[in-house]
């Protein structure tokens, strides 16, 4: 064994505790894949109408979103831990009474809860990690595993959402209860307690928590809501959310303990790691979406036959701990990120020219190499996004990805729903086609800004870590160069 092998392996009790967080991951992935494939049964049962199905997803993305950074905070504040324990606890809850639903409200209701317990659950988890195991190979071992295991929970929930919708849609919100009882109870007895975490000097900052909390929900509301209001309540709502980021910045400036130290910011890999997520689930989530409008609106494919062809992007599922680790440890995260953003803008120039009768095997290489790029991007992505920050600052760090990945997501669904809208003149093939056409370009341009973006971290310079003090620190690491 390699002496880099062997700082890698794992104890037993190590494994147990990255079995329950990926446990928790794939959790989150494989519900909101679940209920996206379930939502025209949804509508059918309940008799919602077009926008309060849409408040159904967008309930989750604004708890979701709206409320990671607070979460994130909240992990370094009041001890990872607990918040991983109750926040599962109440995902747990929410996630069944939305089974129970008999109107569209309280179902909405069930969604927002659900999203705003995934909120403070994922970077507490994700933090767990980055502080459970020493940075390095061992770390990053763990979070490719991580990662992995996300992207498998979304690829199992679109085949596994179809067939429990063929039972019944709230057999969607059933199944989830039992896996989180069952990670509930493994979280217990498995991931150790720790003192709870020293906040002298570190008073809760309310004020920023609801000023920065209302103006990601403002953006988020603005950008997911874009296709289906008018533009000047569009513009309102982002200007108000801008509005809110403005004075949230000024008031973490003059605050002694602020919920978003802004020094943090210091770290170009930190800046490149947010920004080419954002960009990258932009164009991921885009992409999926135009695809199954594709094959469900002009195939006439049903939910089941959709989720089978979408499952072979799961194959990141695979490569993600297999191939990505080799990779990082050979070429750095910097070089293994670039190539799949490659990958991505490849994947999505496949099917640029797609055609009213394309054939499955017409379709395979593009949704194969959208698999690939996203093993290749996603772990290296949290990596970056983690390394060299203060354990004391990891939930943080966590928030900050993660709000990332969802603003990106949003962004990504809002513009290729408009363009495509805008871009299909009417219900005819010929049409509908012209707008999936119209509407790819922009998960490729998003890519191909993210791998721009990406390219500054090529270069093989000493990085800066950032420390709590605000005072950067000087540490030797090729893969991970200071800002450009």
């Amino acid at each position: 064994m390699s002496s880099r092998q062997a700082a890698a392996a794992l104890t037993a009790r190590e494994w147990g505790v990255l079995l329950v967080l990926c446990g928790a991951i794939f959790l989150e992935g494989i519900d909101v894949a679940m209920l996206n494939v379930a939502l025209p049964s949804i509508r059918a049962d309940l008799g919602l109408s077009t926008g309060s199905l849409q408040w159904v997803m967008s309930a989750y993305v604004l708890g979701y979103g709206g409320f990671m950074l607070v979460g994130g905070r909240a992990a370094d504040l009041f001890g990872r831990r607990r918040m991983f324990v109750f926040w599962l606890s109440v995902f747990l809850l929410f996630s069944g009474l939305g089974g129970f639903a008999t109107e569209g409200w309280t179902l909405i209701v069930a969604r927002f809860v659900t999203g705003l317990a995934a909120a403070f659950m994922a970077p507490a988890g994700l933090s767990l990690i980055t502080t459970s195991f020493e940075e390095g190979p061992q770390r990053n071992k763990a979070l490719l595993l991580y990662s992995g295991t996300a992207a498998g929970g979304f690829s199992v929930g679109l085949v596994v959402g179809g067939l429990l919708t063929s039972v019944g849609w709230r057999w969607v919100f059933f199944a989830p209860v039992v896996l989180a009882a069952l990670i509930l109870l493994a979280a217990l007895a498995l991931v150790p307690g720790a003192p709870r975490p020293d906040r002298t000097g570190r008073s809760v900052d309310l004020a920023g928590g609801l000023t920065v909390t209302a103006a990601v929900i403002l953006l988020v509301l603005g950008v997911e809501r874009a296709g289906h209001t008018s533009l000047l309540w569009t513009l309102g709502t982002l200007g108000a959310g801008l509005v809110l980021l403005a004075a949230f910045i000024a008031m973490e400036r003059r605050s002694a303990s602020p919920l978003v130290r802004l020094g943090i910011f210091r770290s170009g890999a930190l800046v490149r790691a947010n920004l080419v997520g954002l960009l990258f689930a932009a164009g991921f989530f885009g992409f999926q979406f135009l695809v199954v409008l594709y094959l469900q609106e002009l195939r006439d494919w049903s939910t089941l036959q959709t989720s089978f062809a979408m499952i072979v992007i799961g194959v990141d599922a695979i490569l993600s701990p297999v191939l990505t680790p080799r990779l990082v440890n050979r070429f750095g995260n910097a070089r293994v990120i670039f190539a799949g953003l490659l990958l991505a803008s490849l994947s999505y120039a496949l099917f640029l020219p797609l055609g009213a009768d394309w054939t499955y095997l017409a379709m395979l290489p593009g949704l194969l190499t959208l698999g690939i790029a996203f093993s290749l991007a996603y772990g290296p992505l949290t990596i970056v996004a983690t390394e060299g920050v203060q354990e004391e600052e990891q939930g943080l760090a966590g928030g900050l990805l993660y709000t990332s990945f969802q603003f990106g997501a949003a962004i990504g669904l809002s513009t290729v729903t408009a363009v495509n809208v805008s871009a299909t003149a009417s219900s005819s093939p010929a049409a509908l086609l012209h707008g999936y056409r119209v509407a790819l370009w922009v998960p490729l341009a998003a890519a191909l800004l993210a791998a721009l973006i990406g390219a500054f971290g090529l270069r093989g310079r000493p990085a800066v870590t950032v420390a709590a003090s605000g005072a950067p620190a000087d540490r030797t690491a090729g893969e991970l160069p200071a800002a450009p």
